[in-house]
């Protein structure tokens, strides 16, 4: 059994005010932390991965192909398909946090590379 705590001293600085934190990963799925500051958003990308998540702070927006925004706020999930595209936004003057679940393991964003 590994166990791995939420370091906030090992986030990494992905894109300006947007923070992932690798946590624990297997062989079939991995998760992660994500903090967005107000204003920060993750480019438009998809991914093979699919992926599950749950906004504990704040609110996180979803840009989707073709437009359309969906907001996901505090005790809600969200599910992305794999390849589904999207962005994600706080445009919310609260810090946003979230965990996010990927399958297979996804330890460096896509769209990082």
């Amino acid at each position: 059994m590994d166990v791995v705590a939420d370091d906030s001293s090992n986030a990494v600085e992905v894109e300006p005010g947007v923070f992932l934190t690798q946590l624990a990963a297997g062989a079939e799925m991995s998760i992660q932390h994500l903090r967005i500051e107000p204003g920060g958003r993750v480019p438009e990308h998809s991914h093979h991965h699919e992926q599950v998540g749950f906004v504990y702070q704040g609110e996180q927006t979803f840009v989707l192909e073709g437009g359309e925004a969906v907001t996901v706020g505090p005790g809600e999930s969200y599910h992305l398909k794999s390849h589904e595209v999207h962005a994600a936004e706080n445009r919310g003057d609260e810090v946003l946090l979230a965990i996010d679940v990927f399958s297979p393991p996804r330890p460096n964003p896509d769209w990082l590379e």
